[in-house]
């Protein structure tokens, strides 16, 4: 039996961050991870994104239950399996979400959440290497989180950004800063050639203190004694033990695993709970409850000239980029390729952008399959705050079986008036003379697909995941019956025992969620330390002064 004054179930973007600051304080702390090793060059090298998350040996492989709305197809949900968590098996899009997203967190029920007060942890987790126009009241320096730039040496990224600005939206500078509305140069979690994830950032810094020990095991169930929890069941090399915790339990799982571990050890709905004749310890509805996701589709359009990736994308064309990454960590392979984005309103009346763009000069799915026109590139666009919402359910009380996901994605009518939008306006944008060089024609949706149906339809047929579940165990008032956890991450109702993870989530946030995912490990271990809180910081994010009547 192991002994240790905190057991973090998951080493993942919110738990490596958590180990670090516990240990940082002194605590001594084991975090269980159920995957292996990160080191090769599948997860290191950014340009290889699309490989790990394909791969059993890194991904749960997840998969929704069939969704009605899109034709009953089951959507594939990776979440990594390996040190770092999905830190190691994503885009590496550093995108810390929206002001008004906290704000409305607070507004909400998770008070201590707006984003003058997380914006301090957001600076103090992150070492920034871009400029800094207004100082540093936005942007961190000194943080163990890398955040950099790619090279866009490719003219179809600057191209697109022109686009955006000659369609009439503003440019940003720095869209994780004062103005996340515009167009402009994208951020990644990539340092020197290499992936930086939480396991790189926050994991490998924790267990070189000797105050972290790292548990390979599956977490079974937290263990309770009465109505606290004092560890967690595991199993390991074929055995049943328990790692035992002095002081607390965290839970930073994924917004999958880790309502899927509530329930097992009796957190939950009760009527749930009771048809897997599981003893309720702790009524609560809202575990697997209010699920939440971005989906995306890719615009795609075939190229006039010759300067996509197309070209590598061929066994020599990948061989080369792969030895130049290995010899000398630059290149094509350095970079994740996602090096120019924007956010816009769908709407006037929107206060904030709804609406995320992903540019990628290559016409090509996450699976790896390229489009059959050859050069193309693509934008991935998709709705940022759609009202569906889904949940997380056992299907068996097997801690080894996977838990039922069901997303209910495009249950309500306004997301498809967004997503409607979403398509037009991008046909806009690269309509815009910036374009003009580089856009041989449409591809997908392609210019038969015009009318609402018909959009409807390709929507139906081709939206996608972008990766992105939370709120699964959502952050509220203690007398909130939906709330899971309450400001300090601790689960109502039962001692000892916190969550932080992306479950916490109230509502989904704008963008990528790896980032506001290891802010909430950073403050989290300011409430399990019961230090002063950061104080908040003195900040005006830029709100686009029309937005009220005019959609850009």
């Amino acid at each position: 039996m192991h002994l240790t004054d905190y057991v973090i179930v998951g080493a993942g973007s919110a738990g490596c961050a958590l180990a670090y600051r516990l240990a940082q304080a002194g605590r001594t702390v084991t975090v269980i991870e159920h995957g292996g090793s990160d080191w090769g060059p599948f997860i290191q090298m950014p340009g290889a994104l699309s490989f790990p998350m394909n791969m059993p040996r890194y991904d749960w492989g997840f998969s929704s239950q069939p969704e009605p709305h899109l034709d009953g197809r089951r959507l594939v949900t990776p979440r990594g399996k390996v040190i770092g968590g999905s830190s190691s098996i994503n885009g590496m899009v550093y995108v810390r979400g929206h002001a008004r997203d906290f704000d409305h967190w607070a507004e909400a029920g998770a008070e201590g959440w707006s984003y003058a007060e997380v914006l301090p942890y957001f600076r103090r987790m992150e070492h920034w290497h871009g400029p800094m126009p207004d100082g540093s009241a936005w942007r961190g320096a000194n943080g163990p989180l890398h955040v950099t730039r790619g090279p866009r040496r490719n003219p179809l990224f600057d191209a697109f950004i022109a686009a955006g600005g000659q369609a009439g939206y503003p440019l940003t500078q720095d869209y994780n800063g004062k103005q996340q509305e515009g167009f402009g140069p994208m951020e990644a979690t990539i340092w020197r050639g290499r992936r930086w994830s939480a396991a790189n950032a926050y994991l490998r810094p924790a267990l070189r203190t000797g105050r972290v020990k790292l548990v390979r095991a599956l977490a079974r169930r937290v263990v309770m004694d009465g109505i606290r929890a004092t560890g967690v069941e595991v199993a390991r090399k074929g055995r049943s033990e328990v790692i035992r915790a002095k002081k607390e339990v965290i839970l930073s799982a994924s917004s999958i695993n880790t309502p899927k571990l509530l329930m097992l050890s009796g957190i939950g709905n009760s009527e749930h709970l009771a048809e897997h004749g599981i003893p309720v310890v702790a009524d609560r509805p809202g575990v697997g409850a209010n699920l939440q996701d971005h989906l995306e589709i890719y615009m795609q359009f075939a190229a006039l000239q010759p300067n996509t990736l197309f070209r590598h994308w061929n066994i020599p064309g990948k061989a080369r980029v792969a030895l130049q990454w290995a010899a000398l960590h630059t290149g094509l392979g350095a970079s994740n390729q996602f090096e120019a984005c924007g956010f816009i309103r769908s709407a006037a009346g929107n206060e904030y952008p709804d609406i995320q763009y992903h540019f990628l000069p290559l016409a090509v799915r996450y699976d790896g399959k390229v489009a059959a026109e050859g050069h193309g590139f693509q934008v991935h666009v998709g709705p940022m705050r759609s009202k569906s919402r889904g949940a997380v359910t056992l299907a068996s009380t097997d801690p080894a079986a996977d838990p039922l996901i069901r997303f209910n994605y495009m249950s309500h009518h306004d997301d498809w008036a967004e997503f409607r939008a979403a398509i037009r306006l991008t046909r806009e944008i690269f309509g815009q003379p910036a374009m003009a060089p580089h856009v041989k024609h449409e591809i997908q949706p392609g210019p038969r697909v015009q009318t609402d149906a018909e959009i409807d339809a390709f929507i139906r047929e081709h939206a996608e995941s972008a990766y992105h579940p939370c709120g699964t165990a959502r952050m509220g008032r203690a007398d909130d019956p939906m709330a899971v956890v309450d400001p300090e991450c601790r689960v109502i109702g039962i001692d000892g025992l916190r969550v932080a993870d992306s479950s916490v989530f109230p509502r989904i946030t704008n963008g990528n969620l790896n980032a506001p995912s290891i802010m909430v490990g950073e403050k989290a271990a300011d409430h399990i330390l019961g230090q002063i809180p950061v104080m908040p910081a003195d900040v005006d994010p830029w709100i686009n002064p029309n937005w009220k009547n005019s959609q850009r």
